[in-house]
Parts: C-alpha cells; structure tokens; sequence
C-alpha cells in the first residue's frame, strides 16, 4: 500500500494576527483573578462585622451596604445629589482643559515665553488644592462656584503640563521642514505640533477627570456645597453609617466610571497612534 499523501495545514491570511492560545490563557486567568479577588474582598468585608472584630456600628456587613445601596437608588435626592457632584466635576474639568490646551500650545511654541513663565509654574504647581479651600469659602460661600476653583485649579496643571510636554516632544527635523516649506505658525501648530502633543494632551485629560472627582466630592464634603460629598457628611453626622458607606461606594464606581470614559475616548481619538494600534494586534 502507499502512504496517503500528507494533508498540508490550513492557511492562515498573512494579514490575521492569530492571538497565541497561551496569552489568550494568562488573559482569562487575570479576569479570573481580578473576579477571585474582588469576591474575596466582599467576603472579608461581609465576615468580619459579623464575627465581632469590628463593631457592626462602624463597619457594617457589605450585604447591608449593598441594600442601603439599593434604597439610595430609589430616592429622588441622592440622584440630586450626584447631579451635583457631576455638574461641578464636569464644568470644572472642562474649564481647566480649554485652559490647559491655550496656555499651554500658547507657552509651549514661544521658547521665551516658556522660559519666563516655568518658575511661576514650578512655585504655583505643587501648592494643593484644599490650601484654597479658606479663600474659595471667602469668594464664593458654599455655591458651586467654591467647588469649581478648586477642581479648576487641580486638574489645570495636569492638562498643562501634559501640553508643555507634548510640544517639546515635536520632531525637530519635522519642525524645522514645515518651515522650510513656508508653513506659517498656526499651520506649523496644526499639522506638526497637534499630532504630536495629542497623546499627550489625552493622558493629562484622563489625569485631570479623577483629579477633578476627587476635588469635587473634597470641596462638598468639607465646604458643604451640594452633592454627594455634602450627603457623605450628613449621613456621618446623622449615625447613618450603613448609608454614609454606600454613598462611599457610589463615588468609587463614580471613579472607575470616569477612568473607563477616558480610556475608552484615548484609544478612540488615538486609533491611528502606533502605541494603539499596537496594543489593538497584540
């Protein structure tokens, strides 16, 4: 008898990047884990009230957050309160980048200008932001203009910086071509600058957006201002600790919510970026 010919492989079209069974297995097993884990932390948090370290009054099971959750939700004033606290972050946020994007492609491309303003930027940069708490209660009371200089403030030098970094970062022989070529300077901001501050630009937004949660829910919390820092410490005060962890709870799923947004508008506005693209095959 002769041998039966051997049967050659399937192709594969040389443009599918076929995912290797061994990272699609370390992917499943890094959910898993992320899942395992965060099971385990409710159980902790469950167990532990109930067995008497830690006295229910002050850390209650995480079954009866989790119901406080769930009448919280049916209450007409705590989806005013997080209308609140999102307005003031939003506005702030939005303040901050338009001014982070002008003063910094404005400093970043005059070299003279970068130079006199970079000590004022070092010397006013690190002060922090609840250091103005006093002055925005002085200016402003409670009103949501108080939350807005704070979150303003926090979240302008992370747009800022990002920028500056971004426009040093242009190519110089790029730089130097575009004005070969007769390119004027918003031509030159436009097609050279632009690309190449932008991922740049998208780190210090996503930076900036939980910098300015967190300055949102701090500045309701201690000034008073409506939101769910405000309702934060009127449960604390009341003894409604059940309720005062749920409201606790609502501003970390606020968090994550607001990393997730960024990320997902970073890969979308930077899908032609090598750094995406990669992350996309891979």
């Amino acid at each position: 008898m002769t041998a039966a010919p051997p049967v050659a492989p399937p192709a594969v079209a040389t443009g599918a990047k076929v995912r290797p069974p061994l990272l699609r297995r370390l992917i499943a097993g890094n959910t898993l884990l992320g899942v395992l884990g965060f099971t385990s932390f409710l159980a902790v948090l469950e167990t532990v009230p109930r067995i008497g370290l830690v006295s229910p009054e002050y850390l209650p099971p995480a079954s009866e957050i989790a119901g406080e959750l769930g009448r919280l939700l049916g209450e007409p004033t705590f989806w005013v309160a997080a209308g609140d606290t999102v307005r003031g972050w939003f506005l702030g946020l939005a303040i901050a980048v338009a001014l982070g994007v002008v003063l910094g492609f404005t400093i970043g491309t005059i070299g003279v200008l970068r130079e006199f303003t970079a000590s004022t930027v070092e010397f006013l940069r690190p002060i922090p932001s609840v250091a103005l708490i006093p002055l925005a209660v002085l200016l402003f009371g409670t009103d949501l203009r108080s939350v807005l200089l704070l979150v303003v403030y926090a979240s302008f030098w992370q747009v800022l910086i990002q920028v500056l970094y971004g426009v040093q970062d242009v190519d110089p022989v790029a730089r130097d071509t575009a004005r070969t070529f007769g390119l004027g300077r918003l031509a030159r901001i436009r097609y050279v600058t632009w690309p190449t501050a932008l991922p740049y630009l998208l780190t210090g937004i996503r930076l900036a957006a939980a910098v300015a949660l967190i300055l949102a829910i701090t500045a309701e919390l201690i000034i008073g201002a409506p939101g769910l820092g405000n309702a934060i410490g009127t449960a604390q005060s009341g003894g409604a600790v059940a309720e005062m962890y749920a409201l606790v709870v609502v501003t970390g799923l606020l968090g994550v919510a607001v990393n997730t947004l960024a990320r997902l508008v970073e890969r979308w506005v930077l899908a032609w970026h090598p750094s995406i693209r990669s992350e996309v095959a891979a």
